[in-house]
Formats: structure tokens, sequence, C-alpha cells
């Protein structure tokens, strides 16, 4: 069966899987047809400005109060929450890599595979975000998991995902992104094979696309291609956990039924994916390098204009034409933290060592840029017009220091030799030679 979606971001949209499911002229009726419950999921305080008030009216088989029981703390694992984890790592700063983290043999399911690497900011203030790994081996069987604690971006990098929502089924590959919001239920099934992604935690505000300022109306990730699940429900009477993240604690409850049965839904709050490769890359056309914020995908906002929460960045395959310009990312510090992996193919400032499925961490002020193979490439060689293709990167980048779980600090897959891949940075100086 194909999995049917709805076009736009931020859309009011309205779906039914049962014709005559959805109220007319009403969002609560004294009683709904087929014996539904009415119910708001509200991702927004109630009296939020419009242009970010999120909510939905879900129509149930049951009130989702009966999907609760009495919860119980559940082990973790490595899944951990800012500012707790804060002090698990006394790994001195520094830039740091690592290489892929094998997919293991062992059982790990969306919940048991959440890997932390870093966090940022806290939680229970809603600011901030964790960056985590996820290596799933087993699709979830009568299980099912919401965070409360904020939204969730997950990017696929091996093999496909499909999550079951409680607002229908989304389905993602490697090269997409799925966005699950802060309380939304869902189960997470493999489609071809153990899987590995990335997942960046969002404590703050909801992700929302950037303002393109004088870019203008079109490019970037525009807004139609963006899409959001029909009504899909299930009807079933069977025993089944519920897991919950909640003030950065894992809890969980038994409960007798599927908690995916929403016959019907409308509203602005609900699950989308988004497919990279449609995002429409700018750049100069003339010279110089532009900021990497003109890659930004989604942006999560603060309160602070212009300075965000966390953005999420990527790299896709481009043109490169810029005259008389070094072309790839240049050596900068930055005040913001960058959490960057690679999807696919080769990243242009790192051709070796940061290879799919890796990742880098460059902490807020720590320069970094291209290594010395790629500076001595990018300057010496001819500046024709060259297209990036088959490529894919990355970056979680928020304006908070990224603290280091035990976790991350202590993988074997950390590259101890990274900082030499600019020791064979040459001097180049000369007070008697000016470039013509």
């Amino acid at each position: 069966m194909t999995t049917r979606y709805m076009s736009g971001f931020g859309n009011s949209f309205e779906t039914e899987a049962l014709e005559g499911a959805l109220p007319v002229g009403r969002n609560s009726p004294q009683k709904c047809n087929y014996g539904l419950y009415a119910e708001q999921i509200s991702g927004s305080a109630f009296t939020a400005p419009k242009a970010s008030n999120q909510r939905s009216w879900v129509y149930r088989i049951r009130p989702s109060v009966q999907h609760s029981g009495h919860y119980v703390q559940a082990d973790k694992g490595q899944l951990r929450s800012a500012p707790a984890a804060r002090e698990e790592s006394r790994l001195p700063i520094g830039q740091l890599r690592w290489a892929p983290l094998p997919i293991p043999d062992t059982p790990l399911t969306f919940v048991s595979g959440l890997f932390t690497m870093t966090t940022a900011g806290d939680a229970d203030t809603r600011a901030g975000m964790a960056a985590h790994l996820l290596l799933i081996t087993r699709s979830m069987q009568r299980e099912y998991f919401f965070n409360a604690d904020g939204e969730m971006l997950v990017v696929a990098q091996e093999k496909s995902l499909r999550f079951c929502t409680e607002f229908g089924t989304i389905e993602i590959e490697p090269g997409e992104i799925c966005v699950i919001p802060r309380g939304v239920i869902f189960r997470v099934e493999l489609m071809n094979g153990p899987a590995r992604a990335y997942v960046c935690e969002n404590y703050g505000g909801s992700f929302a696309l950037p303002d393109r300022g004088p870019i203008g109306a079109n490019c970037l990730a525009n807004a139609r291609d963006f899409l959001t699940p029909v009504a899909a429900f299930e009807d079933k009477d069977e025993a089944s956990i519920l897991y919950a993240k909640w003030g950065g604690d894992l809890f969980k409850t038994e409960i007798g039924q599927s908690p995916l049965d929403v016959v019907a839904w409308h509203g602005n709050y609900a699950p989308y994916k988004y497919d990279l490769r449609r995002f429409a890359a700018v750049g100069s056309i003339s010279f110089d390098h532009p900021d990497p914020s003109i890659f930004t995908v989604l942006t999560s906002p603060s309160e602070s204009p212009g300075t965000a929460n966390i953005d999420f960045v990527i790299f896709p395959e481009r043109w490169m034409v810029g005259e008389n310009t070094f072309r790839p990312p240049w050596y900068h510090r930055n005040i913001m933290s960058e959490f960057m992996g690679l999807i696919y193919g080769v990243y242009d400032a790192k051709p070796e060592g940061f290879v799919p499925g890796g990742i880098s961490l460059h902490n807020c002020m720590l320069p970094h840029g291209p290594d010395d193979l790629a500076f001595e490439h990018a300057s010496n060689g001819e500046l024709k017009p060259v297209k990036l293709t088959g490529t894919m990167a990355f970056m979680f980048e928020t304006r908070y220091p990224q603290r280091l779980t035990k976790f991350a600090s202590e993988l074997k897959t950390l590259d101890q030799t990274y900082i030499d891949c600019w020791a064979g940075l040459k001097k180049h100086f000369d007070p008697t030679r000016r470039e013509p």
C-alpha cells in the first residue's frame, strides 16, 4: 500500500480515514460520529500568537487518558538530557571526530537504540538540544513512545525507517528527514534491514522555515516539499507498552491497546517529512564564499532575533563557480556549536577521515576548517565550474555549548588523531611576495 501525504509546511490540514469522522463547523460536538472521542493536542500555549500557535484536534477510538496507566521508571540506557549529562565527561575541550558506530547484532528498538552524544542548554527550561546516534536492529512490536521534552528530527543515514504515528504513517530513506512534534505517540519499524540515523532532540521552539531575507520568496527549502501524513488508525486490543521521555528520564506503562487510534484529525500540529535532495541551494555566482546560513533547512528560534536555538543546515549537491575564491568553507571560530554528520558521499572540506555515518563536533569558539589536503587543492586548483555530486552532509548548530556524554567521550570510534589533519598546513608567509 502506497503511503499518502499532504503537501505544505505549517498548514492547517484536515484528513479522515472514515468519511464523516471529522465534525463540520465545530471541534467538540456533543456526540462524535462513529462513537469517537474528541481531543485537542496543543504544541504551544493556548494564548500564543496566531503565527506560532500550534494545535490539532484528533478524533480517536479511546481518549488518550486510557492510553496511560501507572508509569514506572524504565532503563534509559545511553539516553541523556541536558543539563544532567554535563558532568559525565571530563574529556578536555578540542575539535573532535568519530568514525561510524557499527550497527550491533543485539536487539535495539528506537527507544533502546538512542545513544546520546551531546547535550546543550536545559530540557526543563525548554532551551537547547541533544544530539543522538540511532541504531535500530528490531522493529517496535506492541511498543510505543512519546517525548515530552522536545520534538525529534530524525536524519536517516543507512536503510529506511517507517514511523507509525497518531497522525498517520511516514517513511524515510537516506537523504530524507522526519520531524515528530513534542508529545506525539509513535512506533518505529524497519523497512529493509538494520538502520542507522542521527537524531536532533529540540528542547526549544518548534522548527520553522527560516526567513529568506533578500533571497526572496523562493529557493532553500520550499514549503510545498514538506509532507504530512493522512489519517490512518489502528483498532487493536492487545497488551502493549508505552514509553515516555519526560524531565530527562524514561518511563513506561502497560496499556491494553494500540494508542495509534486517531480516525480523523485537523490542525497544524503534526509530524512531517522532507526530502533534503529537494533543497534549492543558492550561492555566489561571482566571488567569495557565502555564510553557511544559506544552507539552513529548518530553524528553532530563540528570544534573540537572528540567533537560533538550533539551525538544521545541510551541504547538498551544488555547483561551485566562485572566481578567484577559496571555495571550501573558510577557517573560522564560531559562537555557535556545530555537530556535523555525513549522510553519504564525500565532504569537500574533509575528503579524508570524515566518512558516511561519522560525526564531528566543533564547539563554541574552537577553530576549524579544511584539512591540509583540501587547502592545497582549493588554493592551487583550476577555478573552473565544478559540481559537487553524490554528497549530503548536515549540521545541528546551536548557540549553546554542546557537552559530551560519557558514552561519546569513551567511544572506541573517537579519532584520537583528528587534530593532526591540520598539522600539514604549511607556512606560506613571504613578506616580499604579493599575489598578482
